[in-house]
């Protein structure tokens, strides 16, 4: 006779226990409520908030809990709570609302401060760190407008162009007109991200700028005209080598 051991044996206690361990495994902890343990605590608290971004757990256009809830929620004053908030309304994440509380941004705000534009001015504007910046991102995002740029990018660039030939003929040229033609074109990405960042460079190093354009004007015509005819031909290799070009001379006029 043949003895049979079924493998099929089944046992709930265990199932039950694998599947709670697994369930605990997998639960995440939201970013609002994990106490802050140490550090700056404002830092942290808006460390925390980042993270719920980050997680999805906030979204734009959503509510903060209140400060009541953050404090028991963060294990934080409400001190700290309201600084927090207070440093987020001035970087454009939050904004209050009368009557209903503090309120995720869901598109920047034009008065907000960048912090990026600080961390570069400590830097200082003419260090060859900043200055790689500008040489590895003027050329990437002229080709990025020349692909996306429309009739209307072609004719506000177009305007910039022929005012700063204006203006340069005349000798009335100012950093303005030089600025205006290479926000045209940067606006002509029609990428926010890479407005934003491509105008805190221009800020920062707008006095370089000056003083480039004051020594030798007429090399700043030749180098926006150079530019110009690659771009409105949309010829690659022409724009790269004119922007390359441009920099350099920028940097010699120094």
């Amino acid at each position: 006779m043949e003895l049979r051991i079924s493998t099929d044996i089944e046992c709930p206690n265990i199932s039950l226990k694998i599947r709670d361990e697994k369930a605990m495994k997998e639960k995440r902890t939201s970013s609002l409520d994990t106490p802050v343990k140490q550090g700056t605590v404002v830092a942290l608290v808006m460390n925390r908030i980042k993270e719920a971004l980050i997680n999805k757990e906030l979204k734009p256009g959503d509510f903060l809990p209140t400060e009541n809830e953050l404090m028991q929620k963060l294990g934080v004053s409400k001190t700290s709570i309201r600084e927090a908030i207070k440093m987020l309304q001035a970087l454009g994440v939050v904004e209050m609302k009368r009557g209903q509380g503090t309120q995720i941004r869901t598109s920047p705000n034009g008065d907000m401060i960048d912090p990026l534009i600080f961390q570069l001015i400590l830097q200082e504007g003419r260090s060859p760190d900043v200055v790689e910046l500008r040489m590895m991102f003027e050329p990437a995002y002229m080709l990025l407008a020349m692909h996306k740029a429309n009739q209307e990018d072609m004719d506000s660039i177009r305007e910039a162009h022929a005012h700063f030939e204006k203006v340069v003929l005349q000798g009335e040229q100012s950093v303005e007109d030089d600025l205006n033609f290479h926000l045209a074109i940067l606006n002509a990405t029609h990428n926010p991200f890479v407005i934003r960042i491509g105008e805190t460079i221009y800020q920062l190093f707008r006095t370089a700028m000056e003083v480039s354009l004051e020594s030798n004007p007429q090399v700043a015509l030749q180098d926006h005209t150079k530019i110009y005819d690659a771009f409105m031909k949309r010829d690659r290799e022409k724009l790269q080598d004119a922007v390359i070009q441009s920099f350099e001379n920028w940097k010699t006029g120094l």
